[in-house]
């Protein structure tokens, strides 16, 4: 399925799964620091616009799913329902909570970076979005946005190495959403920070253990995520030189998933999906000229087939958030 391919009829199946889960409080897992036996509530209490789809992290990334396919496909059957369900979790009362939530003590490392980064995600979504109704709801989470925004430009000076896992805290995926935010929002400070950590990062870095991936639960790949955020603040030929020395092979397989009844065990569905649009974004730099476009654009097509052939419906520790992920790769979302 390439981007322009994608219709209303598999728009339909990705938006459902965010609507099956956005407002499903449980099953639930929080990460969740408490000061008191006052902290001691359900989710839905404790964060409101984003309680559901088992984690704080998928629910943000679910309502973007939901504001991006409405985006796409104004006039779809399911674009009504999709704002109905944003609509409900993006109220003044609850993006109140949500910053109070955050900003409270012991919770400065809440969903850094990913969460927020997809937090900022949706905002950006929101600001592109040329509709009455996006527009108060931008206006609506532009606290949070603001919050998470000061809480990020603290934490990344303080910070004197990335993080190379292929999990939640990959700095370098989380990067990449803040770097596009920061040009679709128009927030050239913010933007300056974050390319200037990801130049300190990973310009100097060389020969990436590609073949040591994946580790066992991994969803975001750490060679090719930081390839992904260093395409964005380099010129195609500067890019392509740094790219030679980082990865001077990229040999690899689509992974399979052993139980997709196992919430760690599935994240091997979501790599094969983030891998897909990591190779794509790195073709979008390269020259045309560049003989690694079409081996690359190819692997990126056997990678994204084996990703879109794992998402299951019924088995909802891939549902609630594969299909943002399925999303983010075949709408080309992190292409410009």
């Amino acid at each position: 399925m390439r981007a322009a391919d994608f219709d209303q009829a598999q728009a339909a199946r990705f938006a459902r799964l965010a609507l099956d889960c956005v407002h499903q409080e449980y099953p639930n897992k929080i990460a969740h620091s408490m000061n008191s036996d006052a902290d001691v509530k359900p989710p839905r209490e404790l964060t409101p616009a984003f309680y559901g789809c088992y984690d704080w992290h998928s629910s943000v990334h679910g309502h973007w799913l939901l504001v991006r396919l409405a985006r796409l496909f104004p006039r779809a059957p399911f674009a009504a329902e999709a704002r109905r369900a944003v609509g409900q979790s993006l109220t003044a009362a609850h993006i109140a909570q949500e910053v109070k939530y955050l900003n409270a003590d012991g919770r400065a490392a809440f969903e850094r970076p990913y969460g927020l980064a997809w937090l900022l995600q949706l905002a950006a979504e929101l600001k592109e979005w040329d509709d009455p109704q996006a527009r108060q709801w931008a206006a609506t989470l532009r606290p949070l946005e603001q919050a998470v925004t000061v809480r990020i430009a603290a934490w990344l000076p303080k910070m004197d190495h990335p993080i190379r896992i292929g999990e939640h805290n990959n700095t370098a995926f989380g990067m990449g959403l803040m770097v596009d935010y920061a040009r679709i929002a128009g927030n050239a400070e913010f933007g300056k920070l974050v390319k200037a950590r990801v130049r300190d990062y990973y310009l100097k870095d060389r020969n990436c253990p590609l073949s040591y991936e994946p580790s066992g639960e991994d969803f975001l790949s750490p060679c090719l995520a930081e390839a992904d955020v260093v395409r964005r603040i380099l010129p195609g030929r500067d890019f392509a030189r740094w790219l030679t020395a980082f990865l001077p092979r990229v040999e690899l397989e689509p992974t399979l998933v052993p139980d997709v009844t196992d919430p760690k065990l599935y994240h091997l569905a979501g790599l094969n999906l983030s891998r897909a649009w990591m190779l794509e974004g790195i073709v979008s730099k390269l020259p045309a000229s560049d003989a690694r476009r079409k081996p690359f654009v190819e692997l990126a097509g056997r990678l994204r087939q084996a990703g879109l052939d794992s998402i299951h419906g019924e088995h909802y520790m891939g549902g609630h958030w594969l299909g943002s992920f399925a999303v983010y790769l075949v709408s080309g979302r992190g292409l410009k």
